[in-house]
């Protein structure tokens, strides 16, 4: 299909680990992101806006396809152990989970092709093996998309990379520089005509590595921070983070903010802003209770790998030149199987509801209509790396009701006035604890969800 200079170009970008409060527009005051913070004055920041999972995998199975993660299978980050091989002597052994994302699910990037577009990939993919990786999946181009979770191969973050879909730079190169360089070329080469880049950073991913000028500044700038803030609190059994005070994370984060105004001169230069939609978001929440713990999500509670708030509410940005009031704060629940079918809307292509089953478009949200999605559901059935252990969640206007998967109990949150999810209300609020709970588990066999065993290893209680 044909289509004319004019049509709408899109630019997805994506933090990795970076936390809802980890930008300025958001409350940070210790790490620098004047690019996004641009980016949100110049469109729309939103306020409620969750990832569909609190580890990577799962999230990006879902942006990528509509579909909440219990659809394509991918519920856990690849990599971690299968239960026949699970190694820790936990209550349960975790479900199986798809280790790839099947080739038979359509993509987001397959809907653009389909109707012209010139469809791009620079950064981390994370969703199976070589033969399952971006150019398998609908892009013409992938910069860097490989089954890695991180930037593992040769010198990490900085060149030489050790990246089979990565050429190395010059010596000292950094990442995301260079997804920002490749993103940036292929936007000129293609300013005449549509196209999707989706730029999924590695950044703010462990390791955790910075640039030493922004390593320096960050040094600098933590000593001069007084605070009458406790640095540690518990979650469960972990250590958590209260404070944003580390120089390493700070720098991770101001780079991949460079990289990211990079890309929007790009737009800028090649006169092709004004017809192209911006989105930037996270896959999930900020690291705060292992792996360095270098960010706090406070005042939400944990952070990635739990179900918490702090583990799944998203900094979300959209501008859309023309469409978007600048400056605009919108309050809509919106989560990560939205997006595909929101960019089908805003780019005038028809939508595809027996592809993105789950995903609900919130173009409407964004000119400033009121829009009620609906619940949005959770589903984890595995113990991260976090913390965290198997369990499910439901929010339903106000209130978000968790059960743990272990010994069934569940909590209940009133997020209106306990945006800390501290007040569990389980005990006072029973009729509704009842109606959101069977409204999880009805969910839970609509979308075929597998579900921890009790661990033979371990004697039951």
């Amino acid at each position: 299909m044909s289509l004319g200079a004019a049509q709408l170009n899109i630019v997805f970008l994506m933090a990795d680990d970076l936390g809802w409060r980890d930008l300025g527009c958001y409350g940070s005051s210790f790490y620098d992101t004047p690019n996004l913070d641009r980016l949100a004055s110049e469109g729309a920041r939103l306020t409620q806006a969750y990832a569909a999972c609190p580890v990577c995998s799962p999230t990006r199975a879902a942006l990528l396809t509509g579909r909440y993660p219990q659809r394509t299978g991918v519920t856990d980050y690849i990599g971690a152990a299968q239960p026949d091989k699970w190694p820790r002597p936990t209550r349960l052994l975790p479900a199986p989970y798809a280790d790839r994302l099947a080739l038979a699910e359509e993509t987001v990037a397959e809907a653009f092709k389909e109707h012209g577009y010139t469809t791009f990939f620079a950064g981390k993919w994370h969703l199976g093996p070589e033969g399952f990786w971006p150019e398998n999946q609908g892009f013409d181009i992938n910069q860097g998309g490989v089954d890695r979770g991180g930037p593992y191969g040769g010198n990490r973050y900085f060149s030489p990379y050790g990246n089979p879909r990565l050429t190395d730079g010059p010596a000292g190169e950094h990442l995301p520089d260079r997804l920002a360089t490749e993103t940036a070329k292929f936007i000129a080469a293609n300013r005449d005509r549509p196209f999707l880049a989706w730029v999924p950073f590695y950044s703010v991913h462990t390791p955790l590595m910075a640039r030493e000028d922004l390593r320096l500044k960050y040094e600098a700038r933590a000593k001069g921070i007084v605070t009458n803030t406790t640095a540690w609190g518990r979650e469960g059994e972990r250590q958590v983070r209260l404070v944003q005070n580390h120089a390493v994370y700070a720098g991770m984060v101001e780079a991949m903010d460079q990289a990211v105004g990079k890309i929007l001169r790009a737009l800028d230069e090649q006169g092709v802003a004004g017809r192209t939609l911006v989105m930037f978001t996270s896959d999930n929440g900020g690291l705060s209770t292992s792996e360095g713990h270098p960010t706090s999500n406070l005042p939400l509670r944990a952070g990635k790998g739990w179900l918490y708030e702090g583990g799944i509410r998203e900094p979300w940005v959209v501008r859309w030149p023309g469409v978007v009031r600048p400056g605009t704060v919108c309050d809509a629940m919106v989560t990560s199987p939205d997006v595909f079918p929101t960019l089908l809307e805003a780019a005038g292509l028809p939508a595809r509801p027996r592809t993105h089953l789950d995903g609900v478009s919130f173009v409407a949200a964004l000119k400033g209509q009121a829009q009620t999605r609906g619940p949005i559901f959770w589903h984890y059935p595995h113990y991260g790396n976090q913390g965290g252990s198997p369990g499910g969640a439901v929010r339903d206007g106000d209130w978000k009701l968790i059960e743990r998967y272990e010994d069934g109990s569940l909590e209940l949150y009133d997020l209106r006035t306990d945006l800390g999810e501290r007040t569990d209300l389980a005990a006072a609020e029973q009729d509704r604890v009842r109606t959101l709970h069977a409204k999880l588990r009805a969910w839970r066999t609509e979308v075929g969800a597998k579900m921890p065993v009790q661990n033979p290893r371990l004697p039951r209680r």
